[in-house]
């Protein structure tokens, strides 16, 4: 399904977010806080745009998804940056790398929560961080009412209009449905063994910032 919305994935995220998803980058950008000579994972990195302002800092940013066609179109893109395959659930890297690790509206479309936040606990160096930034549940319910009703109504036939695969993001509004609320996630979280875990809403909850450390 990625694959096929690679080639206009980008402009379709900045359509359907009214240009929010700018602004939400830009804040997971400070979050993570990388610096140069740090290693960042950058998860779901799709065309590897997220991994952008990473690498602008002077930091070793890797790019890794599970859509070989998303990486192929970052590769074409950013022929520098080490684009590479994996498995939220079974990461291809050694215990104890990153000084940090992130994921951008990717958490919610792995098979396995728990066994990818488990992944990247483990492939976290102690002391490190984990940022992750997903779409979530307003906070006041009469916008809660309204973005549901976007999400459902206005999402499809706009993604209709700028999608490769506008059925792809049927799929993608139901499954920010289905997304645990914040405190749910940051319970997950710390069962995966995350300390000082929270978060921060964005945009009035409909996207949250979870943040947490793997203790020394």
């Amino acid at each position: 399904m990625f694959d096929d919305v690679a080639e206009r994935y980008d402009l379709t995220n900045d359509v359907l977010s009214l240009g929010q998803d700018r602004v939400w980058r830009k804040e997971v950008a400070k979050a993570v806080d990388a610096r140069p000579a740090q290693k960042i994972l950058d998860l779901a990195a799709g065309t590897a745009t997220s991994s952008l302002p990473f690498a602008r800092t002077g930091a070793y940013v890797v790019p890794c998804d599970f859509s070989i066609g998303m990486l192929q179109v970052g590769k074409r893109k950013h022929t520098w940056l080490p684009l590479t395959a994996g498995d939220a659930t079974r990461l291809p890297f050694q215990d104890d790398v990153f000084d940090a690790v992130t994921i951008s509206f990717g958490l919610r479309n792995v098979q396995d929560t728990d066994a990818a936040l488990r992944e990247m606990y483990r492939v976290t160096r102690p002391g490190g961080r984990v940022v992750i930034c997903e779409f979530s549940h307003p906070t006041w319910a009469p916008f809660r009412t309204v973005y549901t009703e976007y999400l459902m109504r206005a999402l499809p036939p706009v993604a209709r209009a700028v999608s490769s695969n506008p059925d792809a993001y049927v799929y993608l509004a139901e499954s920010i449905r289905a997304w645990p609320d914040q405190p749910a996630l940051a319970e997950r979280l710390q069962k995966a063994g995350w300390s000082k875990v929270a978060w921060r809403n964005l945009t009035g909850g409909i996207v949250a910032l979870h943040r947490g450390v793997k203790e020394s």
